[in-house]
């Protein structure tokens, strides 16, 4: 199982984003999918999670953060508007999967640097 995340780049504030992560490789059932961020020397944060159709979004995020999933293609996708310097870090995506002979576990995707300049 892997999770190939995309769409980092380099921004400019005011702007946004979309960022994709998709999901492959001896699939049975993809739970939870969600997007988190890291800043170098500081904890990973949660930004947002989709499951059974149910988003969920870091209270901070809420209003500028849409999380959207494609089911049929095993895709979660992240949309930020409103950028600001403080969104520069690297994105991950996180899926809970269930494989072949492996029972539901997380996996992370490798992320994505995003950059945002004033």
């Amino acid at each position: 199982v892997q999770l190939q995340a995309s769409g980092g780049g380099l921004f400019q504030a005011g702007g946004s984003l979309r960022l994709s992560c998709v999901a492959s490789g001896g699939i049975f059932a993809v739970q939870g999918m969600g997007w988190y961020r890291q800043v170098p020397g500081k904890q990973r944060e949660w930004i947002a999670t989709i499951a059974s159709g149910t988003s969920r979004y870091e209270e901070s995020m809420k209003g500028r953060v849409t999380i959207r999933r494609d089911y049929a293609k095993n895709t979660v996708y992240l949309e930020m508007n409103g950028l600001n310097v403080g969104d520069t870090a690297v994105y991950y995506c996180k899926a809970t999967i269930s494989s072949e002979g492996v029972r539901a576990r997380d996996y992370w995707g490798q992320g994505t640097q995003v950059t945002v300049s004033s």
